[in-house]
């Protein structure tokens, strides 16, 4: 008898996946942005697969960073045809963009998300060329790969309420991952 409820167990979730595709979208399913020698991390959330990317602005060759802008931050829009696109001035000044400040080093910058000045990350470029963000991962320093961002469905007027952030990044010294989830 209990092979038969697991076996309509899976039907009913095959068929409601089916008729009702945004109950099971999970951040698995979420496509993974080409590589690129530039890219720093992204950030993806529930709601639709449209991905903010967070690239490096570099100069000279790749070893220095734009003074003017560091960073790029700009959609590539799954969701529609794949397209990358700018974000608007809402979601640059109010929820994706970041503010960005020199450090007394040459080349290193520390940057937050606007929505969320509590962590602040690190932006440079290691000996081999390849620009980085660390950020704080579990209380250790860590390359920031990837964020996800559960949405609620309550908004407060332009304020969407944030159920979680997952953070996943590498330990610089081991290449081990490292992964964090915490509520904002």
């Amino acid at each position: 008898m209990s092979h038969y409820v697991h076996f309509f167990k899976v039907i009913i979730l095959l068929f409601s996946g089916l008729f009702f595709p945004g109950v099971f979208y999970a951040q698995d399913v979420l496509p993974e942005p080409p590589a690129s020698p530039q890219r720093l991390f992204y950030v993806q959330r529930t709601g639709n697969s449209n991905t903010i990317i967070y690239d490096a602005n570099t100069i000279a060759n790749g070893r220095a960073f734009n003074a003017k802008q560091p960073i790029l931050v700009y959609w590539i829009r799954y969701a529609d045809d794949g397209r990358t696109a700018p974000l608007n001035y809402l979601q640059r000044t109010l929820a994706y963009g970041v503010e960005v400040r020199p450090v007394s080093k040459p080349e290193e910058y520390e940057f937050n998300f606007v929505s969320y000045s509590k962590r602040k990350l690190h932006l440079g470029i290691n000996a081999a060329g390849k620009p980085y963000a660390l950020i704080a991962i579990n209380g250790k320093q860590a390359r920031l790969n990837r964020v996800f961002v559960k949405m609620g469905d309550k908004k407060v007027g332009l304020v969407p309420d944030v159920k979680y952030v997952e953070l996943f990044g590498t330990d610089p010294q081991t290449g081990a991952a490292v992964y964090e989830k915490f509520v904002p």
